[in-house]
């Protein structure tokens, strides 16, 4: 119960950042001694860094050479320009000094006019072109109502990229005259969401090709489910995968979080699926096409509940489990930094990686006998221990990862969006924000400016 009570002690005071910071000045636990102050020396003297000299860089970074630029003449009056001598005085140069400035939000209306032709000698004669031809109004992303594509993307990206509710827009319109409801930009989201029906599947195709899939899930509340309390739990799943050079995101929105998801997005799909922990996707296991790879993020945050839930800040077991883990991430850092290809990567694991993890393994297997189940420790070494082959099996090929940060990262903005907008009012709109979300996050994932691509779609 103490340990309970330091840990949400610690998730509402404390720091938020998983980063692990060894102190050395406490005095580890009595049955722990030897081993822990082993590593911490160890994790001590990895930690003597030697920094070159650099130096200092000043002043403003340039503004961007593509932003229009109007200029400013600053010149000195003729009296001015008269030495002192008589004579007058010569230009011989010019300092410039740049300042940014901003221009408000602009609205406009774009009228489309269609003139209409009639034949003056077939007047009052029956025809079977018609007697008049008006020139055909061009494609419309949504027939007969007043969005442009420009107009459409702005809202589109000021909700599901910078997490802007509707309400809130619809209030930024009114102080610049237009009368735009809620319920109106509600209603043009839903059936955008649906007009990008056939991209996602294209999408869906894209990412079932790629080696690895990485899988996620998280929470939404969905007002008007059938058979449903308005206060039920419900999911939006994220799937990121495809070619590593342009690789995709869908979201999906399920009322459940059962495994079932996951193994109808899944099927006919062959290669690597990376996940966390959760039972739902034990399936993997038991399919002959797909390698199921462990996340070793999701073991660190298990050992890091020990350390945060520890009294005093001292030095226990926790510690020897996270260093063996950041000693995993050093060899991932060292890759990355040596920029090493795929095969390099693979024999600098075997190399370096692997002594690491049967050390742990071993670790972990004499430490359990001896640590109550039901504590946080248990329970972190317990997780390690049951998912330890798929922990291990990035070490199997330079493509995969040690963690399944892709996914996670791809359901922030998600995350950080409910924040703001709490809910989805219809299960159909909750289906169309999966849509839109997965096309600004492939947009994102790839590189491209998500309002340009939206607007993009939306006019071809």
């Amino acid at each position: 119960m103490q340990e309970q009570i330091r840990l949400l002690r610690d998730l509402l005071y404390g720091r938020k950042t998983e980063k692990n910071r060894v102190d050395t000045t406490e005095q580890p636990t009595l049955f722990d001694e030897a081993e822990v102050t082993g590593v911490l020396e160890e994790a001590t003297a990895e930690k003597e860094i030697t920094i070159p000299a650099h130096k200092r860089k000043t002043g403003r970074k340039p503004l961007p050479k593509d932003l229009p630029r109007e200029e400013i003449i600053h010149d000195l009056s003729e009296e001015e320009k008269q030495c002192s001598c008589g004579s007058e005085l010569s230009r011989i140069g010019e300092e410039v000094s740049e300042k940014l400035d901003i221009v408000p939000a602009k609205v406009k209306v774009i009228r489309h006019i269609r003139y209409k032709y009639a034949c003056k000698s077939c007047e009052g004669v029956e025809s079977e072109e018609g007697a008049v031809k008006t020139a055909p109004l061009p494609a419309q992303i949504i027939p007969q109502g007043i969005a442009t594509p420009g107009l459409l993307s702005h809202i589109l990206i000021s909700k599901f990229a910078d997490a802007l509710p509707f309400y809130r827009q619809e209030t930024q319109f009114a102080r610049i005259g237009v009368e735009l409801s809620r319920a109106t930009m509600s209603n043009w989201a839903i059936q955008i969401g649906n007009r990008f029906k056939p991209l996602i599947i294209l999408l869906h195709q894209e990412i079932l090709s790629g080696p690895v899939v990485n899988a996620d899930e998280t929470t939404v509340q969905v007002m008007k489910e059938p058979d449903r309390e308005n206060t039920s739990k419900s999911y939006m799943w994220v799937f990121f995968g495809g070619a590593r050079e342009k690789p995709g995101v869908i979201y999906e929105y399920h009322p459940t979080r059962a495994g079932d998801v996951a193994k109808g997005f899944l099927s006919g799909y062959s290669g690597y699926v990376q996940t966390d922990g959760y039972s739902g996707y034990n399936f993997i296991e038991g399919s002959k096409d797909i390698v199921h790879i462990g996340c070793w993020a999701h073991a660190r945050r298990k050992f890091m509940d020990v350390k945060r839930a520890m009294s005093n800040g001292k030095a226990g077991s926790a510690d020897v489990a996270l260093n063996y883990i950041r000693k995993l991430y050093q060899i991932e850092s060292e890759a990355a930094t040596a920029e090493m290809m795929p095969e390099q990567i693979y024999e600098l694991r075997q190399e370096k990686a692997l002594p690491v993890t049967k050390e742990f393994k071993s670790w972990l297997d004499n430490r359990m006998p001896f640590t109550p189940p039901k504590g946080l420790l248990g329970k972190a070494m317990d997780y390690t221990l049951k998912r330890w082959k798929s922990l291990v099996r990035y070490l199997d090929n330079g493509i995969l990862r040690p963690d399944n940060n892709l996914a996670e990262n791809a359901i922030r903005p998600f995350v950080v969006g409910r924040k703001n907008w709490l809910f989805s009012g219809h299960p159909r709109g909750a289906k169309a924000s999966a849509a839109i979300y997965s096309l600004i996050e492939t947009a994102k994932a790839n590189n491209l400016e998500p309002c340009s691509y939206l607007r993009h779609l939306l006019e071809n």
